[in-house]
């Protein structure tokens, strides 16, 4: 009987999609993708909608005419990524493959993939912020000082886009140690609902906006990303730059940054069907990168350290 190979893959795609929502902190980017207009490429379109203001009515001559201008800004795709997996057919056959390959790849997943989709947002996040003057550097919290510094931003964001867009706050863990210990900080602590996708998870939240907590790891302002082949990066996977700084934390509308995944694939290859070697081949690809549409930049602050 033939292996159903193309099932396979369907079943660890469907595994791994889910894994990557449930396990990556910065999931919650993904909902905003039904903004983007895709029509294949390397390429998606982000509508930007500009539209004049109120005009005064005339009784005689009625309504002032006014404009609307929608337009699709195009913006690339940069992160293309993989890898190419074999298990020896001595040490897997058909009855144990699944098991065997479904844990490799959702190790992989775990330890790999979502750590550097995380650390690629927070980022690129980092660096757009910076390029709009958006940021405060070389910030060194303590308890006496991080609330207030905290609330400082907030207001600044709020004072431009009101009070009823759901902000969230993504904080380095070792900075929320810093944050529990704050003067008054339970005075303004609380626990709330946060839903990235279809998945709702409940976590701390300050003056009723949410607080997630990332591995500092992945929060640095730069990081290179292995290409797999030139010296020292045959490993693969990413590490932060020499020159990075530490985020500290980020404070944004959920909407504001539009993250895309456009491939996410897995193929199999059972050792009948592979040609260069007597094992079974697993490849995993994932196509991916995020945006802030430019008119979304003055609600965003970004706080980094020394």
């Amino acid at each position: 009987m033939p292996v159903n190979t193309l099932q396979y893959s369907q079943q660890f795609q469907t595994v791994l999609d889910a894994q990557m929502l449930a396990g990556a902190t910065s999931s919650f980017m993904e909902a905003n993708a039904g903004q983007v207009k895709y029509d294949g490429g390397d390429t998606v379109h982000i509508p930007e909608i500009s539209m004049q203001g109120l005009a005064k009515y005339d009784r005689d001559e009625g309504f002032n005419r006014g404009s609307v201008t929608l337009k699709f800004t195009p913006y690339k795709m940069t992160q293309d990524r993989g890898r190419t997996f074999s298990l020896d057919s001595m040490d897997v056959n058909e009855t144990n493959f699944v098991a065997t390959a479904g844990t490799v790849m959702g190790e992989f997943q775990r330890t790999q993939v979502i750590p550097e989709i995380d650390a690629y947002r927070y980022s690129k996040i980092a660096a757009l912020a910076t390029s709009k003057n958006r940021t405060t550097a070389a910030f060194t919290p303590t308890a006496t000082t991080i609330l207030e510094k905290i609330e400082a931003d907030i207001t600044e964001i709020q004072d431009v886009i009101g009070e009823d867009e759901g902000l969230v706050i993504v904080m380095s863990t070792k900075l929320r140690t810093i944050l529990n210990n704050a003067d008054k900080f339970n005075k303004y602590l609380d626990v709330t609902q946060f839903r990235a996708g279809a998945i709702d998870t409940k976590v701390k939240s300050f003056n009723e906006i949410p607080i997630l907590g990332v591995p500092s790891a992945r929060m640095k302002t730069a990081y290179v990303f292995a290409d797999g082949k030139t010296a020292n990066q045959q490993a693969g996977g990413f590490k932060a730059d020499t020159a990075a700084k530490d985020i500290n934390w980020i404070i944004m509308p959920q909407r504001a940054p539009i993250a895309v995944s456009k491939t996410d694939k897995v193929r199999v290859f059972d050792p009948d069907t592979n040609q260069s070697g007597d094992a079974w081949k697993i490849d995993y690809r994932k196509y991916h990168d995020l945006w802030i549409p430019e008119q979304r930049f003055a609600s965003i602050r970004v706080n980094t350290g020394a």
